[in-house]
């Protein structure tokens, strides 16, 4: 019956941009790119030791290069020093709230230059998360399959992220909640919503055959709620590209 029919977890508009958009991410970059196994965070996808050193970050972002199909060679990395904010943050236990700007793009010198904050190693989910958006952007803005003036260029890279397999790393840092001894905070990540991003995640899966994804589990409360909300309306839905 129609009055128990499966409802879409985000808004009409959204739904519609996001199906069309992941349909397009399919189109532009192939969908055999959809039959790898998504990147999670466990030691099969970032194997050895990681202690957060700058080191460790350039390891991590050439591991991320190689999920994205990005030449390491390509780039130039900067890792930026931690400004101290977070720090007298803690000192003055405040409860704090950001939306980070945890790390950018730009082109110098005829190079794509990735720039990732150095506090984002404390937090490797975030950090997965900030430089697959940045590589994202190589794979749109400096391969010229997009125009910077795009209104929604940077929720796309976002979604790309999500079509690339990165989509558990970009769901689980758009919002985190945190207490410390010195108090709470909560931060922001990316462009699109804990909803958005499970209906992205919930297209992707439905575009790779899965009905109830194992990798799911490694979804934060939120997301894999909304992933399931997702599939449940796709299985009845299913998008028309």
């Amino acid at each position: 019956m129609a009055l128990f029919a499966p409802k879409c977890p985000v808004e009409p508009d959204e739904r519609v941009w996001i199906e069309e958009s992941m349909a397009w991410l399919a189109a532009e970059f192939g969908r055999g790119v959809l039959d790898r196994a998504p990147v999670l965070p466990t030691a099969d996808f970032f194997p050895g030791p990681y202690r957060g050193s700058a080191e460790d970050v350039r390891g991590v972002i050439a591991q991320i290069c190689g999920y994205l199909d990005v030449p390491p060679n390509r780039l130039t990395i900067e890792i930026e020093p931690d400004d101290g904010e977070q720090a007298m943050v803690d000192q003055l236990r405040l409860n704090h709230s950001s939306r980070s700007a945890a790390g950018h793009y730009r082109r110098e010198n005829g190079r794509p230059v990735i720039a990732v904050d150095q506090r984002q190693a404390a937090r490797p989910v975030a950090l997965v998360a900030t430089v697959a958006h940045e590589l994202g952007h190589v794979r749109l803005l400096d391969e010229q399959r997009i125009s910077r003036d795009r209104r929604d260029h940077e929720p796309l890279t976002d979604l790309l992220t999500v079509h690339f397999g990165l989509g558990v790393f970009t769901a689980n840092s758009a919002f985190e909640f945190r207490r410390s001894d010195r108090g709470w905070s909560s931060s922001r990540l990316g462009y699109l919503s804990e909803r958005m991003l499970g209906y992205a995640l919930a297209c992707y899966a439905h575009r790779r055959g899965e009905t109830g994804p194992d990798w799911a589990r490694h979804l934060t409360t939120n997301p894999r709620a909304y992933l399931k909300q997702g599939l449940r309306y796709l299985a009845r839905n299913p998008p028309s590209a």
